[in-house]
C-alpha cells in the first residue's frame, strides 16, 4: 500500500480508501458476512481510510461498519458525515448536526470520529454552512468527539468559495477526477493547495459508469455520456482489459489526491482495487480510451440548489 498525508491533518491515509456506501445496500443487496470479510481483508491489505454516512442505507451502512470494525477501530481512520439523511432530506442546522454526530458515534461503536464532513453542501444554504454548520462541528473538536472537519459535494465552485472563507480540513469531491471528468485538477486542486486542505477523490469509476456492469438506472449523467461509457467498456473488453482496472490506475496515479474512495462490499472488490496501487496505466490503452471519451469529457450535471451549480452544468438524465 502507498500512503499520503491528508492536507494539514497529519493523517497518513492509504491511497485507496474504503467507501462503505455499498454496506448500506446503496447499489443493491449484499451478503453482510461477505461485507464483514471485505472490511477485514481491506485492513489486512493496508487500507486504513474508511468513509461512511448516515445517508447510506439510511443508517444501515454506519451500523454495519461499526459492527465490522469491532476490535479493529484502532487500525483505521474513520470518516462519516452530517447534513444529508435521505434523497430529499437535509438539515444543516447546528442542533441537528451535533445530534447527528452523537448518533453516528453510537452506530459506529466508537468514542470519536477522525473526520466529520458536511454531506453534499450544494443542497444547503452557503451562508448557513459557513456561519452555523462548520462552527458547530469545529466546536466538537474541543470535546474530542471529532478530530477534523471537512465538506463534501459535487459542484466545485461552491467548495472553492467555502474554503476561501472559513477553515476546512478536508474536501471530498466525487466524479470530478476520473476518465470522464478531470475538472478537479483545474478548478479545485489549486485552491486546496492554496488553503492547505486535504483532497479526497470519490467515485473514480464515475458511479459505476466505468465498469463492466455499467451505470445504474438512476445515474445522473446525460444519456450520451452513459452510452460512451458502454462503448468504452466494450472496447476495453475486446482488448482483454477490464475498464474498471484502467479507471482505478488512472485515478490512483493523481498525486494531488490523498486518498481515492471506491465502494466495496466483497473481498474480490478489495483485491481488484489493491491491485491497481502503484500501477501506471498502459499509455496506448489510456490514449485510446481518452480519445473515445473526448466528445463527452468533462460534461457535468446539475446537482443541488440552482445557485450552487457550476457553470455549464446540464440537467440530469431522465
Amino acid at each position: 500500500m502507498i500512503y499520503r498525508t491528508l492536507g494539514k491533518t497529519g493523517l497518513r491515509v492509504s491511497i485507496v480508501g474504503y467507501g462503505a456506501s455499498p454496506l448500506g445496500a446503496e447499489f443493491g443487496k449484499i451478503d453482510p458476512e461477505e461485507g464483514r470479510r471485505a472490511v477485514h481483508h481491506a485492513i489486512d491489505c493496508g487500507i486504513n481510510y474508511f468513509d461512511v454516512a448516515p445517508y447510506y442505507g439510511r443508517t444501515l451502512a454506519e451500523t454495519r461498519l461499526g459492527e465490522f470494525l469491532e476490535r479493529k477501530r484502532h487500525q483505521v481512520i474513520l470518516a462519516t458525515k452530517v447534513g444529508r439523511y435521505d434523497v430529499d432530506q437535509f438539515d444543516y442546522s447546528a442542533r441537528c448536526v451535533v445530534n447527528s454526530v452523537d448518533e453516528s458515534l453510537r452506530r459506529l461503536r466508537t468514542d470519536f470520529i477522525d473526520v466529520i464532513q458536511i454531506h453534499d453542501i450544494e443542497y444547503g444554504d452557503r451562508s448557513q454552512i459557513i456561519h452555523e454548520t462548520l462552527p458547530a462541528l469545529r466546536a466538537l473538536t474541543e470535546s474530542g468527539k471529532v478530530r477534523f472537519v471537512g465538506i463534501t459535494g459535487y459542484p466545485l465552485m461552491q467548495i472553492v468559495d467555502v474554503i476561501s472563507q472559513v477553515r476546512v480540513d478536508t474536501i471530498l469531491s466525487y466524479c470530478r477526477y476520473d476518465l470522464f471528468d478531470t475538472t478537479m485538477d483545474s478548478m479545485l486542486t489549486p485552491a486546496a493547495k492554496k488553503y492547505g486542505v486535504g483532497l479526497i477523490n470519490a467515485s473514480p469509476l464515475h458511479m459505476r459508469l466505468l465498469t463492466e456492469k455499467g451505470a445504474p438506472d438512476w445515474h445522473p449523467a446525460p444519456r450520451d455520456v452513459v452510452e460512451v461509457g458502454q462503448k468504452v467498456a466494450a472496447w476495453c473488453r475486446s482488448q482483454g482489459v477490464d475498464i474498471a482496472d484502467l479507471a482505478m490506475q488512472f485515478a490512483l496515479d493523481y498525486d494531488d489526491v490523498a486518498t481515492t474512495l471506491v465502494g466495496m462490499s466483497k473481498v474480490a472488490h478489495v483485491d481488484s482495487n489493491v491491485r491497481a496501487v502503484g500501477v501506471t496505466p498502459d499509455p496506448r490503452l489510456l490514449a485510446e480510451v481518452r480519445a473515445m471519451i473526448r466528445p463527452v469529457a468533462d460534461v457535468i450535471w446539475m446537482e443541488g440548489r440552482p445557485e450552487n451549480d457550476d457553470p455549464g452544468a446540464v440537467p440530469k438524465q431522465s
